[in-house]
């Protein structure tokens, strides 16, 4: 018999936590698993999920106004955002019993309640001790906010989910994904939406061109966007808010979202007296393996603060209990994961930004094509869509692309399949396209640009 009460003891059940537990208790593994808040973590309850349904729903006021050009005779429209929040409340919570079904349907012990780590082997949950011969810590991230006048009238994406009702106005402090995202999404609800943000861009790492092309278009929509500024203080005003900013112009709001980055969740459980390693921001060091400094604590996912996407934290799972349990080590491949921006028009992208590239390679073809689409022919829509493929002229090979407009994500996922493939710009071209679509335009694109 094993000294421990458990194999592996995790910290976390979001998206990273809840695979490790799942797979590794198909080996036969003794687990655990502890959450304090909800089963699915950021990703099911304030993130991914919750946000891809509050996008649909924001695009349904562009449909509707698009109808009229195909022959529709649209009646007038009213939006209900009490009734959005539950039905996209009734959804999550659908999910989490799924998650919980699934821990138990593999026999992982799930523990409710807030994990304090006390050594390298035991986990306290209110009061009562637990141990394990490994511990993973998978507790992800939290918003950031910053210490300035009127914090407390500040809300982040964790809020914005749950508020009780939509407001007329809102600043949305940030130039991120969370920060676009929102905009985009409040925008289309029929918010008067302003983003400020103190650099001159949005999506900070992104290509330049995707950038530029994202500002255009949500600035044609009607999004403010206030950029080389910030807020200095925040004021009651009314049954609003009055942001002064650095400049000392005010400009008043009913709400102000702030979406200035998130920090690892580290803190707070006994890492820091345990002697557990965290750099400059808080993210927990691990090696190769996702080991710590202490040999049986382990970390995956965004509290480590390397590539902060869903599916990445649970890949890492995989690899973690195949090294360890399956003893069939499979690294993560962090080169050419592609991603998505779901802002209105959505971004997908994937493998190295222009920059990126000829920084790496001396030889760069830039093949780049915008257009309005077919369907915005007649739906009296000016919205644009932007295509750019980055090309190693000496091997031909394909090494970053990127989309600004409708489906964007669906159409660089299968993008990625290829780029990790090695494909060719010979391989694109010798492709037939699927006629009309906006994505034949990728087999399409002859000349590159100066």
């Amino acid at each position: 018999m094993t000294q421990y009460d458990y194999d592996l003891f995790i910290v976390g059940a979001g998206s990273g936590g809840v695979r490790a537990a799942n797979m590794a208790a198909a080996q036969g593994v003794r687990v655990a698993i502890a959450e304090q808040r909800y089963l699915g973590g950021t990703c099911v309850n304030v993130g991914c999920v919750p946000k891809k349904l509050l996008v649909y729903a924001a695009q349904f006021s562009g449909e509707f106004e698009s109808a009229e050009g195909f022959g529709w005779t649209m009646g007038k429209s009213t939006f209900n955002w009490p009734s959005l929040i539950a039905n996209k409340n009734r959804e999550i919570e659908r999910l989490q019993v799924v998650y919980n079904n699934r821990l138990q349907k593999s026999g992982v012990s799930l523990i409710t309640g807030r994990a304090q780590v006390l050594d390298a082997h035991t986990v306290a949950v209110d009061g009562t001790e637990y141990s394990a011969e490994r511990i993973l810590i998978a507790t992800g991230g939290w918003p950031f906010v910053p210490d300035i006048a009127g914090k407390q009238h500040i809300v982040t994406s964790n809020e914005m989910f749950f508020l009780d009702q939509l407001p007329k106005r809102i600043i949305i402090v940030g130039a991120g994904y969370i920060a676009v995202e929102f905009a985009s999404i409040l925008h289309g609800l029929g918010v008067k939406t302003t983003i400020c943000y103190r650099g001159h861009k949005l999506l900070r790492g992104f290509d330049e061109d995707i950038r530029d092309f994202l500002a255009d278009e949500m600035t044609r929509k009607g999004i403010d966007i206030l950029f080389n500024t910030d807020i200095e203080a925040i004021e009651s005003a009314g049954d609003g808010f009055a942001a002064r900013l650095i400049d000392g112009s005010q400009v008043s709001t009913d709400l102000v979202m702030y979406a200035t980055g998130r920090t690892p969740n580290s803190t707070g459980f006994g890492l820091e007296k345990l002697g557990v390693e965290l750099d400059d921001e808080g993210a927990i060091k691990v090696n190769s393996d996702y080991q710590t400094n202490v040999p049986s604590i382990y970390a995956l996912g965004d509290v480590t603060n390397r590539v902060n996407l869903t599916p990445v934290a649970i890949a890492e799972s995989m690899a973690l209990v195949n090294k360890l349990y399956v003893n069939q080590p499979r690294p993560v491949d962090y080169d050419n994961i592609p991603t998505a921006v779901f802002c209105q028009p959505t971004i997908g992208t994937v493998g190295l930004t222009e920059a990126q590239a000829r920084e790496k390679y001396p030889d760069i073809d830039i093949y780049k094509t915008s257009f309005t689409s077919m369907k915005n022919s007649l739906s009296g829509m000016d919205e644009k869509t932007l295509m750019k493929m980055i090309v190693v002229r000496s091997t031909d090979r394909v090494v970053g692309m990127h989309m600004v407009g409708s489906d964007a994500p669906e159409i660089i996922q299968g993008m990625a399949v290829a780029i990790r493939a090695g494909a060719t710009k010979a391989v694109f071209d010798s492709t037939i396209g699927i006629h009309p679509t906006a994505a034949e335009e990728f087999v399409t694109l002859r000349e590159p640009v100066s």
